[in-house]
Order: C-alpha cells, then structure tokens, then sequence
C-alpha cells in the first residue's frame, strides 16, 4: 500500500492505452447518454460532430477506470472532495486508442485531520494521433502513512 508521503509535485503517472469500440460507446449511451451521435451512426453523421463519438461522461469513465486500477487502488484513497475542471476537448470515435497521463501539482497534508492530505493532479488524455480528447484537475484524498511504517 502506498500513502500520501509516496506522491511528488511534478510526478509523471503514465498509463497503459486503452481502446474504445463501437459498441462500447452505443451501450454506455443507450444506458446513459442516448442523444442520437452516441447511438447511431447515421443520425451522427448528420449532427456537428460528424460521426459517432462517445459520450463525454463515457470518456470520463474511462479515465476513472484507468485511475483506479492504475493508481487509486494501490494507494490509500479515501475519495475525492472533487473535480476542479472538467473539459471534453475532442470527440472520442469508435477505435480510438486512449493514453491518459497525469502530473502531480501539489501535496498537501491536512491541517486539521493529520491522517490524511490532498492530491492535486492534472490529467491529460489523448487519442493515437496525439490529440487532447480529456483534460481534468482533481483532487484526491489519500491517508497519511501510519507511524509504526515510517
């Protein structure tokens, strides 16, 4: 398990690709974002993006997938007081492949609960052709390392 102390300002996380498929995207939409360029081909030709693309909030889920089983997990988290920024840069198409990175910009351990601190990382994700599909600033909580593990 790694703590709070184990993260860095200016620290790189990098994660592994992931590929997004046709009918990934149309069944996220069907359950949770059925405007028509999520659902259908043809209506999204017709619409301003041209084609279909994945939801933005599917993109998101991606990228917390990637978070948790690349990071969140194998550290102490104890949630996130929130997402400072949010922005959906570029449409996400059928077969895109992801990269997410992300930069640590501060630590910060709690003044008041001295179990824990905050996390503020910048997160980047990009297509296979190098484009900004994601961008977000998070914090995250984690707990302090425990004493007796100093």
């Amino acid at each position: 398990m790694k703590y709070l102390e184990d993260f860095t300002a200016g620290q790189i996380l990098d994660f592994p690709p992931r590929k997004v498929t046709e009918e990934e995207i149309i069944a996220f939409a069907r359950d949770y974002d059925p405007q028509p360029f999520h659902l259908d081909r043809e209506a999204a030709k017709q619409s301003l993006f041209g084609g279909l693309c994945a939801s933005g909030w599917h993109t998101a889920g991606i990228m917390m997938r990637l978070l948790v089983d690349n990071v969140i997990g194998q550290y102490a988290s104890m949630g996130s007081p929130g997402v400072d920024q949010l922005r959906w840069v570029r449409p996400v198409r059928p077969d895109d492949v992801l990269h997410l990175k992300g930069e640590v910009l501060d630590v910060r351990p709690s003044q008041s609960k001295p179990d824990r601190g905050i996390v503020t990382t910048r997160y980047e994700m990009r297509n296979q052709n190098g484009e900004v599909v994601l961008t977000m600033q998070a914090k995250g909580m984690y707990r302090r390392r425990p004493q007796n593990q100093a």
